[in-house]
């Protein structure tokens, strides 16, 4: 028995060494435009463009590494799109936190994460919370992307009379992003692999034929690759020093867990699903070395320079190619490893060309809408609040708190409440109390 047989039980699993390399490369041509996508949004903070693009491969690749030989599952992760938009658009745009604290936040959640692993009390967050919300929370977080890739397009802008208004159409880079999204739509639709990150690609290579977008290439050193690198200021993030942020980083440091919490379940769920890996019961073998792997993983990120690192949902492509163990998961490490070395390479790509990707990613985020039940409003009322607010506010954050204070209030109203429900009231009493504090320091 060779040694990858031994390694990932691959007989147990009825597959095979090739069809396992397969499974990873379909997987990793999936999920690659996160190279592109990821640094385009956190360096809208001042982050290096280039070190961003290199500590996204390193993360990345620790992280799928972590998830294959750790937890032997054929889940790939990354940077997660939504927390990269909240770390850069809300927590350091608007709230006007550094970004190296900001990274430094991400820090304290990966060990948080590995805490709250141990002591069981992930699980029984997720228990306390409906799975009604946690779909609500990822189409929400899906329009939240795509309205930045709208106004990256120039498709949406500002207007004084009505908040946001159709932006100039006929601008050539506005032209080139609606041709990108054609391109990508097309390729979707067609099933070609890795249609997202070809489509980025394609319309980069048209903006550049074109003259709508221009790069002088220049040789990167080591320098720029580890601009982000160790650059996390973690006494800034605990508070130490009188920076004058309070609450509020105690707001972005729970939402850094929530929502990766939240990802990370619907994604393991689905991928098990699919993969035929849950138990009959409906449970997860080997959750806690899941979620370990994506503590891991954070923490790692955080020390590398990018935001929060989380499971795929484009996971599913490579299980559908036959992926069932972990050796699936190295694979994707590897090449993201690889690509490390050619990271830094993405400030080439304008930003008419990661808008489009950021639209569709946004679309295809809105499938969990039909796990909701839209005909029980104790259910329905909590998930449109939550799914609406998140863009509308730009702020994940309100999404969360809109809809877990209203799924406790109705709860109580409609004498649904019992005592097992005692974490959801607490969740909601904090939320409740942030709201108070904002009040306060209005």
């Amino acid at each position: 028995m060779s040694l990858l047989q031994r390694t990932f039980k691959l007989s147990e699993h009825g597959t095979s060494v090739r069809t396992e390399l397969l499974a990873g490369f379909t997987t990793f041509l999936t999920m690659a435009y996160i190279v592109l996508v990821n640094p385009a949004i956190l360096s809208t903070t001042g982050m290096p463009l280039a070190g961003v693009a290199a500590a996204t491969c390193l993360a990345a690749g620790i992280g799928c590494l972590l998830m294959g030989f750790l937890a032997n599952y054929p889940i790939a992760l990354a940077p997660g799109m939504g927390l990269n938009a909240y770390f850069a658009f809300t927590v350091v745009g608007a709230m006007g936190i550094p970004w190296q604290t900001a990274l430094g936040l991400v820090f304290v959640s990966g060990v948080l994460f590995l805490v709250l692993t141990v002591a069981g009390v992930r699980q029984l967050i997720v228990s306390a919370i409906p799975r009604a919300l946690f779909a609500a929370i990822a189409a929400g977080i899906g329009l939240f992307i795509a309205f930045i890739g709208l106004r990256s397009a120039g498709l949406v802008v500002k207007n004084d009379a009505t908040l946001v208004g159709l932006g100039d159409v006929h601008a050539p880079t506005t032209q080139l992003a609606l041709l990108g999204l054609v391109i990508l739509s097309v390729l979707t639709v067609l099933k070609v692999r890795g249609a997202i990150f070809i489509g980025i690609v394609a319309t980069a290579l048209l903006g550049w034929a074109l003259g709508l977008a221009t790069w002088t290439p220049q040789p990167y050193s080591l320098e720029e690759m580890t601009g982000t690198a160790l650059q996390l200021d973690i006494p800034a993030a605990l508070g130490v020093g009188g920076h004058g942020f309070g609450l509020a980083l105690l707001e972005i440091l729970f939402i850094f867990l929530f929502v990766d919490l939240f990802d990370n379940v619907g994604t393991l769920v689905a991928v098990s699903k699919k993969a035929g890996l849950m138990r009959p019961d409906g449970t997860i073998p080997r959750l806690n070395r899941i979620l370990f792997a994506d503590a891991g993983a954070t923490i790692v990120g955080s020390l590398a320079g990018t935001s929060t690192v989380v499971s795929y949902i484009e996971s599913a492509s490579g299980v559908s190619a036959g992926g069932r163990t972990g050796l699936t998961a190295v694979v994707v490490g590897l090449l993201f490893l690889a690509t490390l070395f050619v990271a830094p390479w993405a400030q080439a790509i304008p930003a008419a060309a990661t808008a489009p990707a950021l639209i569709l990613v946004g679309a295809m985020m809105m499938a969990p809408l039909a796990e909701i039940t839209w005909d029980d409003p104790v259910i329905a009322i909590p998930a449109f609040l939550t799914l609406i607010t998140i863009p509308l506010t730009f702020s994940i954050a309100n999404g969360l708190a809109f809809g877990v204070i209203a799924y406790a209030l109705l709860r109580l109203a409609s004498r649904q409440a019992t005592r097992t429900d005692w974490l959801l009231f607490a969740l909601a009493a904090l939320f409740m109390a942030r709201f108070v504090y904002m009040a306060f320091e209005a």
